[in-house]
């Protein structure tokens, strides 16, 4: 056989076998998706199924899995499923965003191939199309640690997922009007816990069960649109284990302030008498109050829940004081056998500080809103394949938005926005608040060390408060009204990334942006090739694939 022959079969070989390593177990999954009847507030409204189930499957794996999941889009539409919190280590192909990924067309399936490396912690799914997300689409993710790596408390007798969110019964075809109109959303018609709300009549059903005596997790999501929640168990203390892939120390809260696209773990203890209790999520930082129930029964328990529920917090300093009792947990092993702590964060220098404020504004009479002047606006190519095909020239601007916005933002354009970060460089950002609204942010990737929540404006003084010890790792990070976030990470995993609003009508209307890390040595052990199978659109939808550029 000749050496050139050898050499292309070997490539096209290793090509295949990237993006599932070899070695680790891997788990496979068939998704049909689909449109079906949901009425989680008992209205009947078109949902969006995943093999028939609102909310979809529960995607349940170990650290280090290989995970297939052939998707089939039987819907009339376009559609792209991201998995939040899952950092697809130099394989950002697998994101599914737009930034990154053609959606599926209708009718047609794309198989997400990733694997959950050097991963543990509860995570979600959802749909990044449209406003899919407000029809369902969505569901848990959780990623077990391996059994030779300590857990820092006992195995629970059962681990649940709940999955709460708010909910709109105008249909999410409607939403997408009213966004496109130029208006906002307004409130939500009510709250969902696992689709579903109690009666409270005596004849629900129960969402868990439980043991008298026995401890359980809990792995609560919001899933919602734009609504912040408070979780809480009647009758119950929750304590703190793990909040988005870390591993925390271990606090008892009476309940717990969840916002959009943020999973903590909790453990529960059956401690109370034997019957039914009400486990509550509602809705926080708005005029109206509104409130969902599930029922919790304890085994041979008897007797209903009681009618009166446990009071939900009323301020937002309580909100700013819980966020700063959340700890990482220095001594517990994560996904390896090093201590979490033994990363010293607060030791490297800082290299980039980037500051991102959003502000709303009227563009052509229409509400929009944007980071730093610029609303962004979503492509038809996207833009790692712009990147890889090298015609983003063609698509978007690097570093079209300052470091440093002004002081006051007038003006605003409309076009994509991305970041040119350098390999490896030490970042800090600043998330600047100058609205009346909670925000809510998350990045694809990576996670982050969320070292700092304060009021009023950030200055470089103000970085004597950061938690420079003990900050939670993790992916989201909510920012308070005219209030201030800062977080800290280093740019080491290739690819382009999705830095956006989990607030989703805000997604939708331009509060996001991509970060750009390219492999300056254009190397395998930095980023993979796009995959076969990989769709392609847009401007490069009828180019001949480019040789890989990474070797």
């Amino acid at each position: 056989m000749a050496p050139l022959m050898i050499i292309t079969m070997f490539f096209l070989w290793a090509r295949s076998m990237l993006t599932v390593q070899g070695g680790d177990p891997t788990i496979t999954f068939e998704w049909k998706v689909t449109y079906g009847t949901i009425s989680p507030l008992g209205v009947p409204v078109k949902g969006i199924l995943i093999n028939g189930q609102f909310p979809g499957p529960n995607i349940n794996s170990t650290t280090n899995n290989n995970v297939i999941v052939n998707v089939f889009n039987n819907l009339d539409e376009p559609f792209l499923l991201t998995w939040s919190g899952v950092q697809h280590r130099k394989n950002p192909w697998q994101d599914g965003v737009l930034g990154t990924n053609c959606p599926i067309p209708p009718g047609k399936n794309y198989t997400y191939k990733f694997q959950v490396k050097d991963q543990i912690g509860s995570y979600m799914y959802y749909p990044v199309t449209a406003m899919h997300k407000a029809a369902g689409g969505f569901g848990g993710l959780r990623i077990n640690s391996r059994l030779l790596i300590p857990v820092p408390y006992a195995d629970p007798a059962d681990d649940y997922t709940l999955i709460a969110g708010d909910f709109f019964n105008k249909g999410y075809t409607s939403l997408k009007k009213v966004l496109e109109s130029g208006r906002n959303l307004g409130r939500c018609d009510g709250v969902h816990i696992n689709g579903k709300v109690a009666k409270g009549d005596g004849n629900d059903e129960p969402l868990f069960t439980m043991e008298a005596g026995k401890t359980y997790k809990y792995r609560i999501c919001n899933a919602g649109i734009k609504t912040s929640l408070n979780v809480r168990f009647q009758g119950h203390t929750m304590k703190l284990v793990e909040m988005e892939g870390s591993h925390t120390v271990q606090n008892d809260y009476e309940s717990l302030d969840v916002h959009v696209g943020q999973c903590f773990s909790v453990l529960v203890t059956a401690n109370q008498e034997p019957k039914d209790y009400f486990v509550v999520a509602s809705t926080r930082f708005t005029k109206r109050e509104v409130i969902a129930t599930g029922v919790i029964r304890y085994n041979n328990g008897k007797g209903a829940p009681s009618p009166k529920l446990p009071p939900p917090p009323v301020s937002w300093a309580w909100s700013f004081n819980q966020f700063r009792t959340f700890r990482w947990n220095l001594t517990a092993s994560a996904a390896r056998p090093n201590p979490q702590g033994s990363y010293k964060y607060g030791s490297i220098n800082i290299t980039r500080t980037i500051k991102l404020a959003n502000t709303a504004h009227k563009v052509d009479g229409k509400l929009r809103y944007a980071l730093n002047g610029v609303s962004y606006v979503e492509p038809t190519t996207p833009l790692k394949l712009a990147e890889y095909y090298n015609v983003a020239d063609k698509v978007f601007k690097y570093d079209n938005i300052p470091d440093d916005p002004p002081a006051e933002i007038t003006k605003v354009t409309m076009e994509p926005i991305v970041l040119n970060m350098t390999h490896r460089n030490f970042i800090e950002f600043i998330f600047e608040n100058r609205e009346t609204a909670v925000q809510s942010y998350h990045l694809d990737g990576y996670s982050f060390f969320a070292v700092a929540i304060e009021t009023g404006k950030w200055s470089p003084e103000k970085r004597k408060n950061y938690n420079l010890l003990d900050a939670v790792s993790r992916h989201t990070i909510q920012v308070f009204p005219k209030s201030w976030a800062a977080i800290l990470l280093t740019f080491d995993n290739c690819g382009i990334w999705n830095i956006r609003s989990e607030v989703w009508d805000r997604h939708y209307l331009g509060q996001q942006l991509y970060a750009s890390v390219v492999s300056p040595n254009k190397s395998l052990n930095d980023e993979y090739n796009m995959p076969d199978g990989a769709l392609a659109c847009g401007v490069v939808e009828s180019m001949p694939r480019p040789p890989p550029p990474y070797t």
